[in-house]
């Protein structure tokens, strides 16, 4: 049965702090899962979740930290002593241990590497620190099960043990050589088959898929999702088997990237949440509501240089906004496309076949919706000449919106900066000053002044 927070048992475990009962406090956590105890923690105040982190041991509070919402987290650290965070480190995976100290000052990290009593543990999480954080080698934990391609099968499976108590889930058994260069990968079945003086040389699975350091977490992603990876393993630039990055560490990346991509596309120009104070959500909106504003003077500039023919033509004015939003809708849309397309790697071709098709699709697109726009407005009007002129300006602004919202993103991707930036408030007001440039010079050329 799922677990689900009810006001009354919150309210029981606030008191049972508030009387400083650990006897019954430990009884009834101790039965929950960690995930459930991170739910309680980040529903109690900072003095509350960091008796029950003192509380428990910390093989359970070491994983209930990790599924904190990560500023609750930061404020549980924060009250904890370097001695008191290492206990928790040392029963975390190096990936989850070397992210805590990431977030901690440099000072206060160091102090905890130096309290972490398991020098290895300390050493591996070390390690993990010198790579960035996005990629392949910041992604990875050092526990895994390794064996040697030379060992037979009763020494490798004794090693095996040895090994998987480090190991929280073994997902797959990989084999080096004396240089602990990686060279494959053994199958469970095969090991189980095989007569026990086999040299695992002869048994194990020479294909196997990998990535380097510094592979990137996209391109991690997309392999382990091709191949339908649980686990891959990860090489150092010797060829050296040095970590392997899990599912649920993928997972969590690509959720934080599309966190990233979902505030970018919508104007947020830093990571933020919504319990963030009210200057840093500022910070993070306001640099985006500013080329909004910019945007939106600019655009009443271009009306403002074409004042003549408002005043003898005023039906232009009302279809203003409609070119407009067209413009924008235009543009998020193919921007929106090329953007998951790069995300995925789906994208094939040239920028010159994609930017083609981009024109074809917007000319079928342009010629119905002006089609539409003319007959309402000649319906509506009787004017021929300004119904021409308001339909034709439709269609062109729709190409060149569509021609925008493909090339930004491509050309964004090629020069390494995140396309995600195409899909919010800059493609749509770039696309918004186009629009109504262009309505008004065809306007302007089609009857004149």
């Amino acid at each position: 049965m799922q677990f689900n927070i009810t006001k009354d048992f919150l309210e029981e475990i606030q008191s049972l702090i508030e009387v400083n009962d650990s006897e019954q406090l430990e009884r009834i956590l101790d039965e929950l899962h960690f995930a459930d105890i991170a739910e309680i923690i980040d529903e109690l105040n900072l003095e509350q979740a960091v008796f029950i982190v003192k509380l428990l041991d910390s093989e359970k509070t070491s994983e209930a930290l990790m599924e904190l919402d990560e500023a609750q987290r930061d404020r549980v650290l924060n009250a904890l002593s370097p001695r008191e965070i290492a206990e928790e480190l040392e029963e975390m995976d190096t990936d989850d241990a070397a992210d805590i100290l990431n977030d901690l000052p440099e000072n206060i990290a160091q102090e905890v590497i130096n309290e972490i009593e398991d020098e290895q543990h300390a050493e591996d999480i070390v390690d993990l620190l010198r790579y960035e954080e996005n990629s392949a080698g910041g992604l990875m934990a050092k526990e895994l099960v390794r064996v040697n391609e030379n060992w037979t099968v009763t020494g490798c499976v004794s090693e095996m043990r040895a090994q998987a108590e480090n190991v929280t889930r073994v997902h797959s058994i990989y084999v080096v050589d004396n240089n602990n260069k990686l060279k494959g990968r053994l199958s469970l079945k095969d090991l189980l088959t095989s007569k026990e003086t086999t040299p695992i040389k002869d048994v194990y699975i020479p294909k196997v898929d990998f990535v380097t350091v510094n592979t990137s977490g996209e391109e991690v992603a997309r392999i382990m999702r091709k191949y339908d990876l649980e686990a891959i393993p990860v090489i150092d630039e010797l060829e050296r088997l040095v970590g392997r990055i899990t599912i649920d560490d993928i997972v969590d990346f690509i959720t934080e990237e599309a966190e990233k991509d979902y505030q970018l596309a919508s104007g947020i120009s830093q990571d933020v949440e919504a319990n963030d104070s009210i200057w840093d959500l500022t910070k993070a909106r306001l640099p985006w509501l500013v080329l909004g504003l910019l945007g939106g003077i600019g655009a009443a500039a271009i009306m403002g240089g074409f004042e003549e023919i408002f005043e003898k033509h005023a039906v232009l004015f009302f279809f203003t906004p409609l070119i407009a939003a067209m413009a924008g809708n235009v543009g998020v849309q193919s921007s929106a496309i090329i953007v998951q397309g790069i995300a995925n790697d789906d994208l094939k071709g040239s920028i010159g076949n994609r930017l083609v098709k981009e024109i074809l699709l917007a000319m079928l697109n342009g010629v119905i919706l002006a089609i539409l726009l003319f007959a309402y407005t000649f319906a509506t009007k009787g004017e021929l000449l300004t119904s021409l002129a308001i339909s034709t300006s439709l269609f062109a602004v729709i190409i060149v919106a569509g021609l925008v919202g493909t090339f930004v993103p491509l050309a964004l991707h090629k020069r390494g900066i995140d396309p995600a930036l195409a899909t919010g408030p800059f493609i749509t007001t770039s696309n918004d000053i186009f629009g109504i440039l262009i309505y008004f010079m065809i306007a302007k050329a089609i009857i004149g002044i």
